[in-house]
């Protein structure tokens, strides 16, 4: 059985998952660069793939969810190259299982789509909330039957940190790591206090008007690169799922390929 690629392409981070069927072979996260090329990316693929003992030559497809329309183009490319054009990008036309209750569905990105798809079918038959942390910080909301009730967007907690520290002459960047208590002892904790503890507040906040706003309780899943960052900190969060946005490409995909 060959390799399906599934590519998720984000401002911040291009997250790549080798699929064999259903099993999930190994994932890997790469810094988004903007220019690269299809020849480029071909190489870089190659040669993660050749860490499993694979490579491109393995490949039988790909599927791709991207907010970055210079590298959707690219991969497009690559697959024409490589893969016979056996390339998925979701989007408009592309059949998603995913009723959209929204005021413009052409709005709602793919990374929202295939996590409301995959969620639904790993935690559903209750309403959801999905927040996903990446450059800005999503909360989806996905309803007892699956569909996508919309949501909002935070700054990611990279985003609004590098902000502060790009405009505080006197401040200086720290790791993203909680403190011990809340009350620094001196400048390196104090902002990782209000960094990594506030952001917890503004995700518990955001979490508590949802759940107002539905009047049912949702179960919470967190996924993306901070997930692990933030949810232990929080009980508002009840679960992890690193790979939630690449299963749902999978999943777009097997609904397309039938």
């Amino acid at each position: 059985m060959g390799i399906l690629l599934a590519v998720d392409v984000g401002n911040t981070n291009v997250v790549l998952g080798a699929y064999r069927g259903a099993d999930l072979v190994r994932t890997w996260r790469a810094a988004t660069a903007v220019e690269r090329t299809e020849d480029e990316l071909a190489v870089m693929i190659d040669g993660l793939l050749a860490r499993e003992e694979l490579g491109l030559d393995d490949v039988d497809a790909m599927v791709v969810g991207s907010v970055v329309p210079p590298l959707t183009l690219a991969l497009t490319r690559l697959a024409d190259r490589h893969l016979g054009g056996r390339c998925l990008v979701i989007g408009p036309g592309v059949k998603t299982g995913v009723r959209l209750r929204v005021d413009n569905p052409s709005e709602v990105g793919a990374d929202r789509i295939a996590n409301t798809l995959a969620a639904h079918r790993r935690y559903g038959g209750v309403p959801l909330i999905i927040v996903d942390f990446g450059t800005s910080t999503n909360f989806d909301v996905v309803s007892a039957e699956g569909d996508f009730l919309g949501g909002s967007f935070a700054p990611g907690i990279e985003v609004a940190s590098e902000s502060l520290f790009g405009r505080a002459s006197r401040l200086f960047r720290v790791p993203l790591t909680p403190p011990r208590e809340a009350i620094g002892k001196n400048t390196a904790d104090c902002l990782r206090s209000g960094i990594v503890f506030g952001y917890v507040g503004l995700v518990e906040g955001l979490i508590a008007r949802i759940h107002s706003e539905l009047g049912d309780r949702a179960r919470v899943i967190a996924t993306g690169g901070l997930a692990t960052t933030i949810a232990p900190l929080t009980r508002a969060i009840e679960k992890v799922d690193e790979d939630l946005t690449l299963e749902g490409l999978r999943m777009l995909w097997e609904l397309n390929a039938a």
